[in-house]
């Protein structure tokens, strides 16, 4: 049997390499529908890092009482009559909550125009929040400090940037020191955050931190709804934390038992509906794509298998004739298909591999919501392009390797 293999290989290379030109045309179909598999398959992987970044981002002990559903589960116009979660609120929730290890308020003034060196930057966020946010993802720094305590008991003139702040006014220059007026009024630059933008949050490295008092003594806060962080510590105590949140919440908010919440808890799970919903999308154009591509790959083998089984008809006829069993001629034919979709399988690889390096170096350099991309192919890719290319040339050699096999040795003969 082995044997029998390795022939029918090196006989298959032979007349892959007589036919060139009709092997490549009849391996196309099966190079398109590999390449989509496993473009399907680096997008999905480049999604999962995508998802974890952002998970990164809010923190997987984290949760955020906010009048806004950030997934945009529920309807806007239902949420917009919703109450605001005022400060006063935010403080009778710290002052009564016993599981949270923090609970910091935040509050953010959209589109907020920056004025440094003579040149007006738009388009920034805002965010008045207490020191104790150097305890969550915001307290990752690239460059500096966070506010203290003292700082932000007495209002102090300091901010904390985002990124892409730090990238658009200062463009790699040191920050620190300077000092950039919001509103015309001064703050003192004393720390970067470091990058943390995904496709999900792509806004997030426009945010600029500065102490709540100081934020008072901007914009008013008093008819503004926050945001309310509260960190668990531990992500084993995540139930815990949201079932005292959600609870504590109806009361400060004078909610009766029948009626549903009127403000939302948004977390890293939050997201998982989203990101299901995105990879079935995925899945289901992928998979359409790919069934047709490969419908298309096995009718286009199939014909070229039938081509051969007729050129070798004679030679089908001599080797029965010799004492050959059907099992030797089906073998070669299915070996033959199954080796013209392997060698398509490589070259999607090849070219799938190039796609994705170049893609994943250059693209974010000119859209940055795409930096999940991956710049190599998850190994895996490889093995289910190797699997896939051996049952769609076993599929598509069948017919034809059981036709060779049954044909009558006499009548083989007499073919010319």
């Amino acid at each position: 049997m082995l044997y029998e293999i390795k022939e029918s290989i090196i006989l298959s290379f032979d007349a892959l390499r007589s036919n060139k030109l009709r092997a490549f045309l009849a391996s196309l179909g099966v190079v398109i529908g590999i390449s989509i598999v496993i473009m399907m398959g680096w997008l999905l992987g480049g999604l999962d890092k995508a998802m974890q970044d952002t998970f990164s981002v809010i923190g997987t002990d984290m949760l955020y009482v906010d009048k806004w559903d950030w997934t945009g589960g529920d309807k806007w116009d239902r949420l917009r009559n919703r109450k605001n979660v005022t400060m006063s609120q935010a403080e009778q929730l710290k002052e009564l909550h016993g599981s949270a290890e923090y609970v910091i308020p935040n509050i953010n003034q959209w589109a907020t125009t920056i004025e440094f060196g003579g040149e007006t930057y738009a388009g920034m966020t805002a965010v008045g929040t207490t020191a104790e946010n150097v305890h969550t993802p915001v307290g990752n720094l690239l460059l500096g400090r966070f506010f203290n305590d003292f700082e932000e008991e007495y209002g102090s003139n300091v901010i904390v940037i985002g990124y892409l702040v730090y990238a658009t006014i200062f463009q790699g220059k040191d920050p620190i020191g300077k000092t950039i007026k919001l509103n015309g009024r001064p703050l003192r630059v004393i720390g970067v955050v470091q990058k943390r933008g995904t496709m999900f949050f792509d806004f997030i490295d426009r945010q600029m931190f500065l102490p709540l008092k100081k934020y008072a003594g901007i914009w008013s806060i008093d008819k503004r709804s926050m945001s309310i962080g509260i960190k668990a510590g531990l992500n084993k105590d995540l139930d815990e934390v949201r079932n005292e949140t959600i609870g504590l919440m109806r009361i400060i908010r004078n909610l009766k038992p029948n009626e549903p919440n009127d403000f939302s808890v948004n977390e890293t799970k939050a997201f998982e509906k989203s990101i299901a919903d995105i990879r079935f999308q995925v899945y289901t154009v992928g998979i359409g794509m790919t069934l047709l591509a490969f419908i298309v790959g096995i009718i286009g083998i199939m014909n070229i298998m039938f081509v051969t089984v007729t050129e070798r008809t004679k030679e089908i006829g001599i080797r029965k004739s010799l004492g050959a069993k059907k099992r030797s001629i089906w073998i070669q034919f299915l070996v033959e298909s199954s080796i013209l979709c392997l060698l398509g399988a490589f070259l999607s690889l090849v070219i799938c591999s190039i796609i994705a390096y170049l893609a994943a170096t250059y693209l974010p350099t000119y859209f940055p919501e795409i930096g999940f991309l991956l710049p190599v192919l998850p190994t895996e890719l490889f093995i289910i392009a190797a699997i896939v290319s051996v049952l769609v040339g076993l599929l598509a050699g069948l017919i034809p390797a059981i036709r060779a096999s049954n044909l009558d040795p006499v009548e083989a003969l007499r073919f010319d």
